[in-house]
Parts: structure tokens; sequence; C-alpha cells
């Protein structure tokens, strides 16, 4: 029987920053792109209309396709548990399947884009923003399937991807040490290009672990305001909110490198590879955790980060928690979304699992967007029922340090 929930204010505040940001202002003046599915009925030829109907199956698909010299495949990096009845180690494996061929609605995406944020043409960050859209004007490949090597030798086959370009498997692994970083290479023709090798980190039943917010508690991204998103998803360079690499890596010497490090985002798989590069040049190594209900879309991506944040969340915890149940963990968040709620909902349903709870309380009212957000009212009701010396708001991440010390050591 599902945890029932308690009833929290965070789709109202959530849709109040919308309304006193201009959200629905931006994003009418987006372009949707729905990727494969607007040329479904005019461009895609009979073949492809077939693979995209077929998609909908699933795992059942019966005649899934294979990558081609002209794709684009993305390996997501994963971690390893034991399999809670049978002890054997098993990981999910998530890949991405599109053409490299960029859609027609390309210049309707950069000119759109630049109009909103007032970038010419001329200005040297033009040509950024036409590269990092590009995962977003791909048409995607569902129905298709991806071979791979586990160690460069175990020969294994995911997919087929669904209707989003996207697969989800779950495969049985021979076996790793605790901590153990093992590398899986996409087998593509030759032309074929994207992220063609992942890592499968290898977690054993108990230690610690980390779950990490991206937006706002890692980076900066100004999620309460739509101009800022743009800007810093398209334009900007990935820029680290101040003391969080040093505090991560002062968490990460406390607690091992058997530790578990997940950064779970409401981001769209779209930013994976940006995201990605992001995490290795300033964070310890750790499965990005991303969301798959806006792909093909720059007006979601809007919309993923604005709505039904705290439900993605819980959900997305109780996955990491039926993988590794016994693990201690640490959740570190910020206060312009809905992790405070979402993370005292995970501790109501397992307080046994979450030791500690950190939340960045971000000032910068491009970023909060409503003053609201930061008031003690708003974290006490967040954090109902889960102790006081559990969860703590700073705003300087140097605090951080003694509060996780005293966690681990008294662990």
């Amino acid at each position: 029987m599902p945890p029932t929930r308690r009833r929290t204010p965070s789709l109202q505040m959530q849709q109040r920053t919308r309304k006193e940001r201009h959200f629905d202002e931006a994003e009418k003046d987006l372009p949707g792109f729905p990727g494969v599915f607007s040329t479904v009925t005019t461009t895609l030829s009979t073949k492809d209309k077939l693979y995209t109907a077929l998609s909908y199956l699933g795992k059942k698909n019966p005649i899934p396709r294979s990558v081609t010299a002209s794709d684009m495949v993305w390996l997501l990096d994963n971690t390893a548990y034991r399999n809670a009845q049978t002890g054997l180690w098993e990981a999910e494996y998530v890949a991405a399947m599109f053409s490299q061929h960029t859609s027609n609605s390309i210049i309707e995406a950069i000119d759109s884009v630049a109009d909103k944020i007032n970038l010419e043409e001329r200005d040297p960050a033009y040509k950024t923003l036409e590269d990092r859209l590009g995962p977003f004007v791909q048409d995607i490949k569902p129905g298709t399937q991806v071979k791979a090597l586990y160690r460069g030798k175990s020969p294994m086959k995911l997919g087929p991807s669904g209707h989003n370009g996207i697969s989800s498997d779950i495969k049985r692994l021979p076996g790793g040490r605790d901590g153990e970083l093992v590398p899986t290479f996409a087998r593509v023709p030759k032309g074929a290009n994207g992220i063609l090798e992942m890592k499968t980190f290898y977690a054993e039943a108990e230690g610690w672990g980390i779950i990490s917010d991206i937006d706002d508690t890692i980076k900066i991204t100004q999620t309460s305001d739509p101009i800022g998103i743009l800007r810093s998803t398209f334009i900007d360079p990935p820029e680290p909110a101040p003391g969080m690499p040093e505090l991560y890596r002062y968490i990460h010497s406390l607690v091992k490198e058997t530790s578990a490090w997940f950064y779970l985002s409401a981001s769209p798989y779209n930013l994976y590879p940006f995201l990605r590069d992001f995490r290795q040049n300033h964070f310890p190594h750790g499965t990005i955790i991303l969301r798959d209900s806006s792909w093909m879309s720059v007006r979601g991506l809007l919309t993923t980060l604005t709505l039904g944040t705290e439900d993605y969340k819980v959900d997305r915890m109780e996955k990491i928690h039926s993988w590794l149940p016994r693990r201690k963990m640490i959740c570190v968040g910020d206060s312009t979304q809905t992790d405070p709620e979402a993370y005292g909902e995970i501790y109501r349903r397992h307080p046994n699992w979450i030791k500690a709870i950190l939340i960045r309380k971000v000032e910068d009212i491009a970023a909060i967007g409503i003053e609201s957000k930061n008031e003690p009212e708003r974290f006490e009701e967040a954090f109902k029922d889960v102790p006081r010396n559990v969860w703590h708001v700073f705003s300087d991440p140097e605090t951080c340090r003694k509060v996780v010390e005293e966690v681990v050591g008294g662990c």
C-alpha cells in the first residue's frame, strides 16, 4: 500500500512563482518542438512511422531498429546495487537515442531564445546558443536498440527506446568491488557519435550515500526566473554555487570512496551532456538522474523546472531507496523549488534512511522568485515531524562542515 502523502503548499508556491515571474508569458513565445512527432504524418518514411508506432510497445516491440552511422547515442552513468531478493548485482541502464540530423525548427529555436534573452547574432555567445540548443532540436529515435560491451568484453543489448527516444533496462551484472567504477562501451557503426562510454559505480548494501539537487544547489541556474534559466542553460558558462565544490570535497573525504552519489535534478535529459561535464569538472562522480517528460522541448525546459518537482523527486528517491535501503543518506538541496518538501516527505517515509538534510538558503531574488520561500514557517511546515537536529538551513556552506562531521561521526 503506497504511503499516504501529506498535503503541502508546494504546488501553490510553484504556481505563485510562475505567475509573479511571468513564466507563462515567456513560454508562449518559445517553440514546443515535439521533435519526431511533429513530422510523423509529413516527412517520415513509412518505415520510420512504423518504428515510432511500435515504440509504444516498450520491451514488447517485436522489431526494434539498430543504431545507424547517422545516429547519436548517449549512455548514462549508473549505480550497481545488490538485488534485495537474490543478492546479485544489477543496475538500471539508461540510454538516449536520436538522429544527428537537426530538426528543421533549429532556426526558429535559435531566433526565439536569442530574442528572449536579447542576444544579437554578432555576439560571440551566439555560437554557444547554437551548440547547446542542439539536443533540443535533434530528431529522437523511438524503437531503437543499442549494443554495448560491459567492461569492454561482455555483450549486452539496451532498449529498444520508447516513444521519447529513451530506454531503461535493469541488467544483471557479473560483479565488482564496492566503490569500483566499471566502463561499458556502445557498439555502434562508424560515424555514429555521442556519449559512447559510461561508468557503473558499484555500491554495496551498507555505507554512506549522498542525494544532491543540481540547479541552484550546486549550480547557479536561477530556477525562479525564466530568462535566468534560459541564459544559464544556453549562454553562460556553468557556474558552481559559491563554496559548494569545497563542501562536497570535504563530505567526500569524510564518507570514503565507497559512498554512492546521486545528482537528482528536475532538468530534462536533453541537458545530460552539459550537466555531466559540469559534474566532472567540479563535483564527485555520481549518477545523474534527470526528468524525461519534456524531451525535445525548449518550452518544456521551463515547465519541468517549475512544476511537479516535489512528486518527481520523491518518486526517484523511492527508487534509490529500493536499490540501497540500508545505506545512510545525506540529502542536499536549496530553497528555490521544493527540495525541503521532497526531503521532508522522504524522511517521514524512511526515517532510518535519512541521516541529515542540508538546505542552501538562496537569497538572490532572481533565483528565489518569491521571498516567502525563505521564511522560517516554510521550513517548519516542510520538515514537520522531522527532528530538528536532522535538517539544517544554511547560507554559508562552510557551516555545514561541523554538521556533517557530527552526523558521520555519530553513525
